[in-house]
Parts: C-alpha cells; sequence; structure tokens
C-alpha cells in the first residue's frame, strides 16, 4: 500500500527502487532523496497516524519497539520484518532542563538525549534503516561483502553494532588521532576492520566514496539517504513526546550536516500529512573552527565555499566540507531558521555549567547549548520560548574531554568551573574541615 523511492534532490525526472546501489543522480550528480508516497499516507488521517504512533511507543511487538521502526509506514514501508536489524534504537529521553534553563533565561529549555541509543548517539537511528535495507538486499540475492563508512567516531560505532548483529562485514575509516579512545573501542569491539588514515574526516570521505564505487561495498555515509529516514524520526518523537504539540526552536549541531536535512524531512511531513499546523524555527550550532554553514549563512547563502577544518573538541562536527550543505540549506530556509556558531571557550563553558545542574554532555552538544545562550541574548529566542536542544552522543564517549577541562588543559577553554579532587591526609579533623570549607 505504502511505497517510497529515490529521487533527484535537485528535482531531475529520475527514480530508482531503495534496493538499488546507488547514491548520487546519474543525471546531474546531485544527492538522492527518499520520496514517499504521500497521497498514499494521506489515507490515513492525521489522528489516526498519531494513534497508530502512540500504541506502538515503546512495545516489545517487532518490530515495532523501535522508535524508528515504529514509524515503518514513513520509513522504509515495503522492508520485510525479517530483514530488519534493530536494537530497539529511539525513543530516547527528552526531558526538561529546568534549572540549566533558568540558569541562561529560558524557562521553557528541553534536552532530547539521542546520545542514550544502543551505541550512544543518534547514528544509530539512521544505521539500522541502512543495515536493514543491505540485509534485505542480501536477501533478495545481491552481492553485498561489506559495508563501509568514513567516521569521526559514532558512524563506526553504530555501523559495526549493526553490521555484527547481521553478520555483514564492517569496514571504517577514521582520521587518525581525531577521534576519542572510547569511539575508537567501540568498532574495534563489535569486529570491524578500522582503518587509521593519516588524513581528516573529509580526506577518509573521499577515499570511502572511491572504495565503493563499484558497488560490492555499500555506503554507509549520510549521503546515502537511507540514514536520513531512520534520523528524521528524532523529530516525529520529539513532537510526540509533547504530545503533539510543536515546540518553538529546536538547535542541533552540524557538521556534515545530514541530521539538520533529517530533522527538516520528519517536520516536514507531520506538516504534509496534517499531524502539526506550523513549523518549528532551526538552529544549526556549529564550532567555530569548522563552521562552513554559518559562514555562508552570514552571506545570505548566496555562495558556499568549503574549508580545511581545524581541531575542535567537537571532533565528530570537526568537518569542513558537509556533504549535505545543499539539503540543510533549503531546510533552514523553509524553517526561518538560523545558524550560530560557539568557540572552543563558549563550547567548553556551556558543558561544565550544564553539568552542574545534573548534565553530562558531550562536546556537540555544547556546541549547541552554547549556540542557545547567544541566540537567547541577541533575542533571537525570546524568555517565554519552548527550545529543544538536540545532545547527539552520551557525555560518557568524551571523558578525557571532560577531564582536560577540569584539569585546565583542554585546547582554546578557560576552565571557570573546574572541579578537582580535594586530597586530605587519612585523619578524620582534616576530613571535617575540608567538609566544612567546600560546603
Amino acid at each position: 500500500m505504502y511505497k517510497a523511492q529515490f529521487t533527484c534532490f535537485a528535482g531531475c525526472s529520475v527514480s530508482f527502487p531503495l534496493d538499488q546501489v546507488i547514491y548520487r543522480c546519474p543525471q546531474c550528480g546531485s544527492l538522492l532523496d527518499v520520496e514517499h508516497d504521500v497521497s498514499a499516507l494521506k489515507n490515513k488521517s492525521a489522528q489516526e497516524w498519531k494513534d497508530t504512533f502512540d500504541q506502538r511507543w515503546m512495545k516489545t511487538q517487532w518490530p515495532y519497539g523501535s522508535g524508528v521502526w515504529g514509524k515503518k509506514e514513513w520509513v522504509y514501508p515495503h522492508i520485510s520484518d525479517e530483514s530488519v536489524v534493530s536494537f530497539a534504537e529511539g525513543g530516547s529521553n527528552l526531558f526538561r532542563a529546568a534549572a540549566y534553563g533558568r540558569s541562561i533565561g529560558c524557562e521553557d529549555l528541553w534536552v532530547k538525549q539521542c546520545g542514550t541509543s544502543h551505541t550512544g548517539s543518534f547514528k544509530d537511528l539512521g544505521m539500522t534503516v541502512l543495515v536493514s535495507a543491505v540485509q534485505e538486499m542480501i536477501r533478495r540475492g545481491k552481492s553485498i561483502r561489506a559495508i563501509a563508512c568514513a567516521s569521526t567516531g559514532d558512524t563506526s560505532a553504530a555501523l559495526a553494532a549493526y553490521c555484527a548483529s547481521a553478520g555483514i562485514p564492517s569496514l571504517v575509516l577514521l582520521p587518525k588521532g581525531k577521534v576519542s579512545i572510547a569511539q575508537l573501542i567501540q568498532p574495534l569491539t563489535n569486529g570491524a576492520t578500522v582503518l587509521s588514515l593519516d588524513t581528516d574526516f573529509d580526506g577518509c570521505m573521499k577515499i570511502v566514496q572511491k572504495i565503493t564505487e563499484q558497488g560490492d561495498i555499500y555506503l554507509a555515509n549520510s549521503m546515502n539517504s537511507l540514514r536520513i529516514e531512520g534520523q528524521k524520526t528524532v523529530a516525529i518523537e520529539i513532537v510526540q513526546q509533547f504530545d503533539w504539540d510543536i515546540p518553538d526552536w529546536i538547535v542541533i549541531p552540524g557538521g556534515n550536516l545530514g541530521n539538520v536535512y533529517a530533522l527538516g524531512k520528519g517536520l516536514m511531513l507531520m506538516h504534509d500529512l496534517g499531524l502539526i499546523d506550523r513549523l518549528p524555527r532551526l538552529c544549526v550550532a556549529q564550532a567555530q573552527h569548522a563552521n562552513p554553514l554559518y559562514q555562508a549563512y552570514k552571506k545570505g547563502f548566496e555562495s558556499f565555499e568549503p574549508m580545511t577544518a581545524k581541531t575542535t573538541a567537537a571532533s565528530a562536527i570537526q568537518i569542513g566540507n558537509p556533504v549535505s550543505i545543499h539539503r540543510a540549506i533549503r531546510v533552514l530556509k523553509k524553517t526561518n531558521g538560523m545558524v550560530e556558531q560557539a568557540s572552543e571557550h563558549e563550547l567548553a563553558d556551556a558543558v561544565a555549567r550544564a553539568d552542574q545542574t545534573g548534565m553530562y554532555n558531550c562536546p556537540h552538544t555544547g556546541v549547541a547549548l552554547a549556540a542557545t545562550e547567544k541566540m537567547i541574548k541577541a533575542g533571537h529566542i525570546e524568555p517565554s520560548n519552548k527550545v529543544v536542544v538536540v545532545s547527539t552522543a552520551h557525555g560518557l564517549k568524551f571523558t578525557e574531554f571532560k577531564r582536560s577541562y577540569h584539569q585546565s588543559s583542554l585546547a582554546g577553554a578557560q576552565s571557570d568551573h573546574a572541579n578537582t579532587p580535594v586530597e586530605v591526609p587519612n585523619d578524620i579533623d582534616a576530613v571535617r574541615r575540608a567538609i566544612d570549607e567546600h560546603t
């Protein structure tokens, strides 16, 4: 009943089935998009879709208990349930960050904790769709010997885990010395072949595109539109968790920018099907050391110039030539969105202050928090606005970042909120004096 296909993002009159190994339009070279049969989806009313999604939410009926596959008709409608590879991803916590919100002048601030997913980041949401699609292709007789990605850490963890579950070999290309130890260990633990290249992410991206040209190795980066279909469910989840109400702003870190486009796709599909009557405004937050979208935004999106990204603590978004740049710009224009940047000090300071209210944020979330603070100070976000910050990864992946901050050794940051252990002798009076001094 429900169908989806690849189409050209730029508008060429071409279409391809979702089980075809293809990433770009053969006519113009543009990235492809997954287009759903919206007229068929409209056969169900907006309320019926809401009821369907609510009835499936976090249940155990396979595969609908997943936050992604609970929206199967909107993601990959005609895949067989037997091909689905899932770790019950999605359904992540959306909590009101009341104490931190008050401290920055926003009474209705919420954080969407995508880092509580299986491998610790939002990448699981897209990878379940992509690896399931490859599983379906193999079951139908296609010869695919491995799935490969370039990564700054989180993509590789998700790819390795889902491939391990499916029994499909995974190949990971990482920029040498530019990912955290925790992020490096994840794909190794799950049996991936990890290649550490003496380059940056953009260099890894160029090579992975070359090795996947023949079709026997499948490309898993977000230029593959199947990833976007899973990641767009974040937007649907946020609205669902607000009882189908819409926030005023959603702030999201941006690197390769696939997640930004995915968020917009989810919102616009809900709008097209009548589940929401307006679109929230989006703000993309970029690290100042890797801010090509911000630079384009400052010029009114009249032009875009790739850059060589500098080292940033927000390593997962240390990307100077994002593949989804044009897709992100389209979404920002449709949502009257904005782009903000954060320096190394600003992102680290935002993380430290938010952590002091009970959170445990990754540096990329710190970029989004810092951008939110700047948007509030500039008056773009009003005190009464309902604001959602998308947290993209779990802070436990970035213990070294936090250790460096609290030891006042994090490059580019002043550790104004550093907290270190108080060393005292093994003496009860000394312990009491220390307690009195610090409480």
